[in-house]
């Protein structure tokens, strides 16, 4: 009976409802909750519960941001969508339009994720909401395992972290499967945009969606809820190893912002690496594979004091 009671319900107004609850009761003042809208069919699902719930009494301020990214001859239409869609909800509606640039070197999935993120920093709003299941977690850990990845990358996506100083990106899905949105928007016969992007399979997350889960799921049961799984202990790993970084980091390894070499040298190799890898990410920096991370941390060891290197990023 125990489990009966505990299993998370099926509505998903009621499970977003549950997310956002113990957050607001910790800040209360933390209310405007913005919801990234591509108008695809899980954003809209995430809209449309965020909106039962608070007639439910969830004591939220909504709002939506579209990115128009201009990538497809639609992609103006899925911005009308949108508009019509938030002011038929009473939802406030921004769209802002991109220019995805860096195709070339990054490929079109980061070019414009990149693009799309540097807008979300602007959102006004305490909560960014993005629409990321359970099923987009598999595939991002199968993508960051396939890249070599390392504990970070294969914790995939954090079920919420700090956009900005004033923004906090949360993923109210992220456990729930993409199943259970089907069935859930069916039902109520909401309407969505199809990006036609999602059948080019030569895009790499495609490939793994339409392809690769479902060949694994003949042999494994739900694969996607076992890759998940295998990302939540992985960022249990990750923040382990963030807080030995900081453990490491107190004792004078770090001071006012800069690295201090006589005291991380003593450390031992795989912690000093541990913390340079917190370190580059606290100044946000971009991460090095892990062959240019060891040679830092290598050429570093026999650094005199009156030297200064330079490490190009």
């Amino acid at each position: 009976m125990a489990a009966a009671r505990n299993k998370p319900s099926t509505d998903l107004a009621d499970r977003v409802a549950a997310f956002f609850s113990p957050r607001l009761a910790l800040y209360p003042q933390r209310r405007r909750v913005c919801v990234g809208l591509s108008g695809g069919r899980d954003s809209v699902a995430l809209l449309r519960a965020l909106v039962d719930a608070r007639a439910a009494g969830l004591p939220v301020e909504l709002s939506a941001l579209h990115v128009n990214h201009g990538l497809s001859p639609q992609a103006d239409r899925w911005s009308l969508f949108c508009t019509d869609l938030c002011n038929a909800l009473g939802v406030p509606f921004r769209c802002e339009a991109v220019v995805v640039s860096g195709i070339a070197a990054d490929g079109l999935e980061d070019a414009a994720r990149r693009a799309r993120y540097a807008v979300f920093d602007t959102c006004a709003a305490d909560w960014l909401a993005l629409a990321h299941h359970r099923d987009d977690q598999a595939e991002t850990l199968l993508l960051n395992l396939l890249r070599g990845a390392g504990v970070d990358g294969l914790a995939a996506m954090p079920e919420e972290r700090a956009l900005n100083a004033a923004t906090c990106l949360v993923r109210p899905f992220l456990d729930v499967s993409r199943e259970e949105i089907e069935a859930w928007v069916t039902a109520r016969k909401l309407q969505w945009v199809e990006d036609d992007s999602n059948a080019d399979t030569r895009l790499r997350r495609n490939f793994l969606r339409t392809e690769v889960l479902p060949l694994l799921a003949t042999t494994f049961p739900d694969p996607a809820a076992a890759l998940a799984r295998a990302a939540s202990h992985a960022g249990e790993t990750a923040a382990l190893a963030d807080q030995l970084a900081v453990a490491d980091a107190a004792p004078g390894s770090v001071k006012d912002g800069t690295l201090l070499l006589s005291p991380f040298n003593t450390l031992p190799l795989p912690r000093r690496t541990n913390l340079l890898r917190h370190f580059l990410r606290q100044h946000a920096l971009r991460m090095p594979d892990s062959r240019y991370l060891a040679e830092i941390v290598r050429q570093l060891a026999d650094v005199s004091p009156a030297s200064a290197p330079v490490f190009a990023l």
